[in-house]
Parts: structure tokens; sequence; C-alpha cells
């Protein structure tokens, strides 16, 4: 016989398994081969990043996605891979370098480059690694790094096409620039926090001097580069100044008054000062009405010769020396303070303002580029789970695009393939050149900028696959299947994947993009060091192990909220995978070798077991084709826990020879269901398990795809049995009947009677009976309904009376206390006007819970 040691110990088998199963291939995608294909691309992680619950719960998701496919006999392959994460793995190597002393400088540009390749090196390893350790079984062969030679190849190839299409350009436009960084960011290295600051009132003197009109700020210091005045056309306090000029305080300069629709009337005084080269909004608002652009900022945030006497200043300098000249030219008309607004910030140096700020850079093109990219989402070939607010925002997003800035002024990342001769030609090309392409000099200098991160990451579901390159993996695994990513760059990374799929590819690069939740604690507050509520999924392995970690992250995924995650959660789910073990163990001692197939002339028990498997498996797999990760977790859980180890092995104690073949196939079926969440204890199990499968791993094995075994009278007939034991089993403990004290029982007459009396054996078992009887109620026992049955119990011998009768008074009166305790609450219009609401409906259910529960001790009671 064989047996499972009893107690599972996750270290002892993970580490073997894994190393197995690579060993053995099954990670590898087999391109070419015959069957409907899946592939999908793992996001790459920061080569600076440690595994965090966030990327964990991605990882995991995906695993699952993949686990399940390569059981339905796919051809299926995940390509893992990491990024260079220019900006952030800059930063930390400035940081490193600061704390020895030194500067990237002190290395030069090549220097500082081989120490990123030794720190990508180093990371790289570590990050793959807790990927191993979770049960990540990606395509590792076939691990990508973005500036790996053929992705860098394939980004160069996608600079110059869009260059020789005129979809790349150099040009001024307004950028977020980070003075500490010195270089332009993407939107997803902003952060907004609320600040305290100023609101100051300015009043701009009419020119023709017939009055002046009021603008507020809160930053007085860029007024130094006003240009205009925007009011809304339809606004009838300033119709009449539309086409007038103004003069601006401190510097002389006379701007004119605009028109624009996008002036909201009611904010503020209605007149907004326009400055474009350091607002977005002001930049487009000079684009339409042809305004100057002045810069007033240098590179660090000083402020530069336009600024006249203030040239020199830092930029907070500046707002308390230009405020100070505003007050004494007496053009202050009211100040605000503190007045709290949303400031945008660096995410690598979080206390560096972000400076909107007019550059010269390369930018995309993108309003041609977006129009497919919104069709195909549009007529549903890329699809949003879940859609809203998914799709919406995505929509908003490319429907309101503007054109992209994709240099960075960073020594890390790849370097911009543009090359300037002396008279200013540029020359764009895929090799180095040797000379200027268009006047032949030989005395040229490529562009020092780099391109932005996501400009690759972009290109990565088909330059992982060979692109530009024609090759058989691009050929057979393009497009993939599931994306599985996060909200917050959905408009950054997934829409630029799609475009840069449709416009080089000629196709979409995934169908089904899957928005995972934000994980958060279990009060619902964001995971945070400085907190201390933050919670390591490698040390969650070491102390629980990868399948109790995997299978609470499925429990909380639900993708439509974010998931409140705790060590509990983890606790409980390692609970889940002993059961199972427990439960294994128990059915192998059942049988010595293969009990045989499952017969078709099958006892109520067998039936119900076998009915609630094809449930589990049929809700189970609509699950996970719609990505319900909760429900398929659940499910999985409330079978396995309830109706297979509560339920089922109790009963087929009573006859182990009627139920082997059946408890075999179950567990079986159960193990295959459970394995893409729990693959280690599941792999484990099945190594020992006689089985149907011929599959030497359960990785391999087919996925349960139907069981045609649903049996309503047999679910109906259970039901039945199942209500009397629940009934039954609440008596013995609301009376403090001890287990071992056997008790003898009547049915009355009627559906379930049958079924008990049929199946008295497994009543006993489950119900811990002496006999079961079917008949009327003798006079001194205790009726027990159960649903539409009664069922009838001793008193005597079996309760002291006046000492129960004592015990329920005393627990009536416990009761009837809290419960006017929770009404006088209730009744108390200040607590709920003021309560928060989680608080009033708590209350609430406890005074529904201690009212049910009143009225069931007095229902003993008058048993008695």
């Amino acid at each position: 016989m064989t047996e499972l040691a009893k107690a599972y110990d996750p270290k002892g088998v993970e580490d073997r398994w894994y190393a197995t199963w690579e060993e053995r291939g099954y990670f590898v995608g087999d391109t070419g081969a015959s069957g409907e294909r899946f592939s999908m691309s793992m996001p790459p992680g920061n080569v600076t990043g440690a595994l965090h619950m966030g990327g964990a719960l991605n990882n995991i998701i995906q695993d699952v996605i993949v686990r399940r496919a390569r059981m339905q006999q796919r051809p299926t392959l995940w390509v893992p891979g990491t990024d260079h994460a220019a900006i952030a793995t800059q930063a930390v190597l400035e940081r490193r370098l600061a704390a020895e002393g030194k500067s990237r400088f002190d290395l030069g540009r090549e220097g500082f480059e081989a120490l990123f390749w030794e720190w990508k090196d180093e990371y790289e390893a570590r990050i793959l690694g807790a990927l191993k350790r979770l049960g990540c079984s990606a395509d590792w062969t076939r691990t990508r790094f973005t500036m790996d030679p053929g992705l860098s190849f394939a980004v160069r190839t996608v600079f110059v096409r869009l260059f020789d299409e005129g979809k790349i350009y150099r040009g001024s436009r307004i950028i977020n620039w980070c003075p500490k960084c010195m270089s332009a960011i993407s939107d997803i290295e902003v952060i907004h926090r609320e600040t305290e600051g100023e609101l100051v009132t300015l009043r701009y003197p009419l020119a023709d001097g017939s009055g002046y009109i009021p603008v507020a700020t809160t930053r007085v210091e860029t007024m130094l580069g006003d240009t205009g005045v925007a009011v809304h056309p339809d606004d009838e306090r300033y119709k009449s100044l539309v086409g007038k000029t103004v003069i601006l305080p401190l510097v002389g300069r006379e701007i004119p008054i605009v028109a624009d629709d996008v002036i909201e009337m009611d904010f503020g005084t209605g007149a907004v000062k326009v400055t474009p080269a350091h607002d977005q909004n002001d930049f487009e608002i000079g684009e339409r009405t042809g305004l100057e652009m002045i810069n007033i900022f240098d590179k660090t945030a000083q402020i530069n010769e336009n600024g006249g006497r203030f040239e020199g200043l830092d930029r907070f300098e500046a707002r308390r020396a230009v405020l100070e000249a505003l007050r004494a030219e007496g053009v202050v008309e009211h100040e605000e303070r503190p007045y709290v607004h949303s400031v945008a910030y660096c995410d690598r140096t979080p206390d560096t303002a972000i400076e909107p700020w007019l550059s010269e850079q390369w930018f995309v093109a993108m309003k041609e580029l977006a129009e497919p990219a919104i069709d195909v989402v549009k007529q549903g070939k890329v699809r949003f789970i879940p859609e809203q607010p998914f799709t919406k925002v995505y929509l908003d997003w490319m429907e309101n695009i503007r054109d992209w800035c994709i240099s960075r002024q960073l020594w890390l990342g790849h370097r911009i393939p543009a090359w300037y001769c002396a008279d200013g030609h540029i020359t764009v090309a895929l090799e180095d050149p040797d000379a200027c392409a268009a006047c032949g000099s030989s005395d040229i200098e490529q562009d020092p900028d780099t391109l932005d991160t996501w400009f690759s990451s972009a290109l990565w579901p088909f330059s992982t696959l060979g692109w530009p390159d024609d090759t058989e993996d691009l050929r057979y695994w393009y497009p993939t299947n599931v994306l599985a990513t996060a909200r917050e760059i959905i408009y950054l990374w997934v829409a630029r994947m799609i475009f840069t799929g449709l416009h080089f590819v000629g196709d979409i690069p995934f169908t089904d993009v899957v928005i995972h939740p934000i994980v958060r604690d279990e009060k619902g507050h964001k995971m945070s060091r400085s907190v201390g509520n933050v919670i390591d999924p490698l040390e969650m392995i070491d102390r629980f192990g990868a399948d109790a970690l995997r299978f609470a992250v499925m429990l909380g995924c639900n993708l439509g909220q974010d998931m409140a995650f705790s060590i509990e959660r983890v606790e409980g789910a390692r609970r889940f995978c002993n059961k199972l073990w427990n439960a294994s163990r128990f059915a192998l001692q059942q049988f010595d070798g293969d009990p045989g197939p499952v017969g078709d002339d099958l006892a109520l028990p067998e039936r119900w077991i076998m009915s609630r498997l094809a449930q589990t498996v049929k809700t189970i797999n609509d699950a996970s084709d719609a990505y319900d990760f909760q429900r398929q977790s659940d499910v999985l859980y409330h079978f396995i826990w309830s109706e297979f180890c509560d339920w089922y092995l109790e009963m087929s104690k009573t006859d182990p020879g009627r139920a082997a073949p059946v408890l075999r196939h179950v567990l079986e079926v159960s193990l295959r269901l459970a394995h893409p969440m729990i693959p280690f204890v599941t792999e484990e199990i099945w190594q020992l398990l006689p089985k149907d499968e011929a599959a030497e791993s359960i990785m391999i094995a087919e996925w349960p795809s139907a069981e045609g075994r649903l049996d309503e009278d047999a679910e109906r007939e259970m039901a039945l049995l199942q209500t009397v034991v629940v009934e039954i089993r609440r008596f013995r403990h609301e009376h403090n009947i001890p287990p071992r004290q056997r008790l003898d029982v009547i049915v009355a007459d009627g559906p379930a009677a049958a079924v008990a009396k049929g199946y008295a054996a497994e009543l006993k078992a489950l119900a811990l009976l002496g006999s079961v009887e079917v008949g009327a109620q003798p006079e001194g026992w205790s009726r027990v309904v159960a649903g539409s049955t009664e069922v009838y119990l001793p008193l005597a011998g079996t309760v002291d009376v006046g000492a129960e009768r004592t015990r329920l008074e005393r627990e009536i009166d416990e009761a009837a206390k809290l419960a006017d305790r929770a009404r006088a609450k209730l009744e108390n219009p200040n607590f709920t006007a003021k309560a928060a609401p989680d608080i009033v409906a708590k209350t609430r259910g406890q005074l529904e819970e201690h009212t049910e529960r009143i009225s069931r001790l007095r229902a003993q009671l008058a048993e008695l």
C-alpha cells in the first residue's frame, strides 16, 4: 500500500519538483506543434526591483492561466523577461555611487554602462529566481531582456521606420521635466500629492487704461512667462475685452486677451493667465490662439535670461521674490493660504516637483497610429477584463491622445539612432553611419539622449519572438492570447503595444487584457514600508509554502475590486493544502493498487459525489474562461473541503470497498482541477495515486473538461440527508452532548425517511448516532425540524433538563442585554448619523444575530 508522509512539508517538495519540471522541458514552447496554441508574454519586471505582492499576484494568475492551457493539451508558450527601467535603474546606481563619494561623471558614460550590466546580471537572477520559487512555469530558455541585442535591433528598426514615415520628429513641446534627474520623464513616473500652497489673484491692467482683468495662480513666478490671458468666448463679463491687450506687471510686456472654449467660466475669476511654455493646457491654448512661447526656466529650474531681474533664482526663491515685487507694484488683489492643491512630483526623487517645461525633444506623432488601435477595442478584437471601467480608460486616453515624448536625458537605455553634423543635418540609420547622409561630412555626433523605456516595452509581444526577422516563433506564437497587467499602465504600455503591433506586425498583440487588482493590507490601506504593513511574498513562501501563497491570492482575486490581503489568508490557504494532503493520505490507504473504473450501479453517496464533481468541473471551467479567479478557487475550496472531505470521505468509511473506485476517481479529478492553483502539493500526491491518467506528471495530465454524471435525484436525496445531519449536529452542540455519547433518533415518515433508513450507516457515521428508526414522536422526546422533515431525539438520559433550563434562561438573558444595547445605539439619531456606515451596518447585523439567537434559545426552552 502506498502512503504519503503524515505531514506535508513544502520545503521538501517545491524545489525538487520545480527542478524536475524544468529538466523534463515541460515549460518549453513547442513551436509548430499541432493543436490550438496558447501564448502569453510576461510583463517584464524591472531589474531594480524585488518581488512584491502586486508582482506575485500578477504572476500567479498568469501561471494559473498557462498551466490550465498546457493541461488542455494546447501547445503553450509563456515568454519571461526583464526590463532595463532606465530612469529607475540610473537613480539606484547613482545613489550607490553617491554613497561611495562618486558620481556617474567620475566613471564616464561607458564605465557607467558597464556598472549597469553588472547590476543587471545580479538583480535579474534574483528576480527570475523569485518567480521560480513562486512556481511560474515560464519558458526560461526564451528569457529576454529589453536591451538584448535582438530587442535593441527591433527598437532601432521601429525608430527608423517611424522616422522615415514622418511619424517621429524632433520638436518643442511641453514635457514632464525633473530638475533633479535632469531628464524628461513619463507620466507613470509622476506622482500627484495634495500640497499646501497659495492662490494669488492678480490684477492685469488693460493697456488702454480702462481697467483691469483679474487672474488667479498658484505659481506667481510663472507670470514672467505669460504671453496672454484667456477667457471663454461666451463669458459676458469679458466678451468686450477679447482682442484687447493687458500690460504684464513687472515685465511691461503687452499681451493679448484671447477667447478659448476650454476655459471654465465658473472657476476662479473666469480669466486665466496663459504661460504656454510651462503648462500643458496653456501650451495647447497658445497653439490654438497663436500666442508666443517664452521659457523662463533652465534645466535646473532656475530663472533664465527671460526672467529679467529674477534671473538666477531657484523657482521657489523666485516665487517669493516675484510675489513681493507684485505687492510693491500694487497688483495683488487677494492671497489665500494655505491653499491645498495637487502638485506633481518625481517618483524617483519624491521631494522634487515636476516642471512642465517647453523643451526640444523627440516625439511620436500619435493621431494616425491611435486610430486603428481605437477601432480594435471598439470592435471587440481586443477586450479588457473587467470591461469597465478599463475600456473607457483606454478609449478616453486614445481618443484624446497627445504626441508621445520618447527622448530621455539619461545615460542608460537605448541610444537614439540619430546623428548630427555641423551644418545641422540629422542622419537616422539602422547601422551607425560613417558620414552625414545629407552632406557627406564625417564630422558627426550621435544624439546623447536615450529612448523612453516604454518605447522598447511597447514592442515586447513581438520583439521577444524575433521581430523584425520573419521567425518561425513569430509566425506561430503571435498574436498572443492574454496579457495580465496593472490598471495604471493601460495607456503607458497596453495602448502602445496595441498600436505598435498593428502598425509593424499587422495584427493585435493579444486578445484579452486582464487587469489585476491592487493588493492592499487587510484594512484596505496601501502597503507601505514606512507604515510597516508590507507583506513579503518570499517570506510567505518560506513560512507557508508557495502553494499556500498562490491559493490565498486566488481566493482574494476579484478583478472588480482591490484585494485586502493578510498573513491570516495565507495561513488559511495552508490549512486547505494540509486538508487535501490528509484526505489524499486517507484515500490512498483505502485501496492497494488500482481499484478499477467507476461503475454504473452506484449507491447514493457515490452518485451524489460524482454529480457534485461534474458540477464543480463545469463551474470551474466557466469561471476560468471568464478569468473569475476568486470563483474558480472558491468553488474548488468548497468542493474539496466540504463536499469531498467533510461529507463524502466520512460516508466512504462505511463501505470502503464500494467507495474505492469513486474515491480514487474523484481525488484524481480534484487534483487536476487544483493543479494550476497549487501545483506542488498536487504533483506530490499525483505521483502516488493509482489513476486512469497515464501522464508521468500532473503538469501534462489532461485538464477535466466535462464530467457526465450530473444526477439531480441524487443531489435532492442527499440534500435531505444533509439537512437531517446538520440539525442533529446543531442539537448536540446546543445541548452540550459530547461526541462519545451516541444518540438514538427517529425520523418522521416523509421524503427523508426512506433515505435515512436506506443509508442509516452513513447517517450514523455523520451524526454520531446509535440507531435510526422511522416513526412518530414518542412522549418525552425532543422534536428537531430538519427542512420539511422532523427528527425526534430522546431527552431522558441525554439532557439534564433542570440544568439545561437554567443554562438556557441565563443565555437568553445575556443575549437580550446585548440586543438591547445594539437596539439603543440604532435608536440614537446621533449614532446613525455620525458613525461610519460600516459600523452602523455591523451594529444592525449584531442586533439581528442576537434577536435570532434569543428566538432559537426560547424554542429550545419550550421543548424542555
